[in-house]
């Protein structure tokens, strides 16, 4: 199902059936690279904290701006990102994105002063929403209700993809030709992703860029406010226990590098089930049961790794939280986009991925001020999102185009 520009004066978007289009998966391809790039420098130095204390003599708070700095960005920009794709299409906006990425690839090449990373690092923070945010956008515009999930999806395993990508190729680019070589070999792939997305981008008109809906009918858009509200629990959830993994488990006898590998397992369980799981449901041609299944998946896994002790039965629940989470979110994105008109895709996604990344930031604070790491308090934090969570996805309505009782888009 697919939406064209509405006559002068008519406020809703009509719908109108239309072929797959040739060439969509070049597209998406193309923005997969991007997202993958973009996701790859923001987590380079997360795996090697130590090292940059060390080298540059600074204290663990300052050494982590390298990677704080694109959550709080993300926050300040997401807004933005979103109404600019709506305005100018997702061509111009992703694409920028991915050239200011890589100048500020290009700036890390001074590796001598820890000032020129943190720079750096801070311009690739602010290149990050205007490519994430265009993936609603970019789908609502090649691709069919009987793909989009499954076309949403592989966008979110790229972005994936990208941070198991950074953290597990750096540490050894960094061994074998230190920072400077680390750096340059991530400049060249970040200016080779920019490259591609403008040899392989285009937008076929459909989402065509024009003059977004007004603030109020989005947030009078009771659907989306649903997507937003999980948006902040799921990914608040996920970004709390990614970012304290190793407290959690110090208390068990586990060490960072089996921190380190439960988050890898975590990941790698996300990309298998964001690949497997939203084609189904585009097959199927729902959204709701599936989002509900993967939450109420998502929580059982959690469960059982609150109560899980050694490091096999950790990682083997770890896996499962991945695979169930992280297909959520590539149909949690789909939803986003099924509830509005395609000229309020990117400001939709941007209201959902703003709302996520606030949550992070208060679940993480939240933890970090309570501490307790040997107890079931911060644990209890995060269970208590999921369960707010599992709610959200048991009322959201179905969103599928056409489908029986599906929302219409506002």
């Amino acid at each position: 199902m697919r939406y064209h520009r509405p006559p002068s004066g008519d406020r809703l978007t009509q719908p109108a059936q239309i072929p797959s289009r040739p060439g969509r998966w070049r597209v998406l391809g193309a923005f997969v690279l991007v997202a993958l790039v973009t996701q790859l420098l923001w987590l380079n130095f997360a795996p090697l904290i130590v090292e940059v204390q060390r080298d540059y003599k600074v204290d663990e708070n300052t050494a982590s701006l390298l990677i704080l700095v694109f959550p709080l960005l993300y926050v300040v920009l997401s807004i933005h990102s979103g109404r600019l794709i709506d305005r100018l299409g997702y061509k111009k906006v992703v694409g920028m994105g991915a050239v200011v990425g890589a100048l500020g690839s290009l700036v890390r090449l001074d590796t001598s002063h820890f000032a020129s990373l943190v720079v750096g690092q801070i311009i690739i923070a602010c290149a990050q929403p205007y490519v994430v945010n265009g993936i609603s956008k970019l789908v609502a515009d090649w691709f069919t209700g009987e793909e989009a999930a499954m076309a949403t999806g592989l966008g979110t395993v790229g972005m994936f993809m990208g941070m198991a990508v950074g953290m597990a190729t750096t540490p050894p680019l960094y061994q074998a030709w230190g920072w400077f070589g680390a750096m340059a070999a991530n400049a060249v792939v970040a200016i080779g992703a920019a490259v591609a997305w403008y040899a392989f981008a285009e937008e076929t008109g459909v989402a065509e860029a024009e003059q977004p809906s007004e603030w109020k009918v989005l947030f009078g858009n009771r659907t989306l406010l649903t997507m937003v509200a999980l948006g902040g629990m799921g990914l608040g959830f996920f970004n709390g226990l990614t970012t304290w993994l190793e407290q959690l488990l110090k208390p068990r006898g586990l060490d960072a590098q089996a921190a380190g590998l439960l988050g890898g397992v975590i990941i790698i369980g996300g990309i298998v089930g964001a690949a497997a799981i939203p084609p189904i449901a585009d097959k199927l041609r729902i959204r709701k049961v599936p989002l509900l299944l993967c939450t109420i998946g998502a929580g059982a896994a959690y469960a059982g790794m609150v109560f899980s002790h050694g490091e096999t039965p950790l990682l083997v629940t770890g896996g499962l939280l991945g695979a169930a989470f992280m297909p959520a979110f590539a149909l949690l994105l789909a939803m986003t986009g099924e509830c509005v008109a395609p000229r309020d895709n990117g400001a939709a996604t941007s209201l959902v991925m703003l709302s996520g990344n606030a949550g992070g930031v208060v679940v993480i604070v939240l933890m970090g001020a309570l501490g307790q790491w040997e107890t079931l308090v911060p644990w209890a934090l995060m269970g208590a999102t999921v369960v707010a969570t599992i709610a959200l996805a048991a009322i959201a309505p179905e969103t599928f185009p056409g489908g029986s009782g599906a929302a219409k888009p506002v």
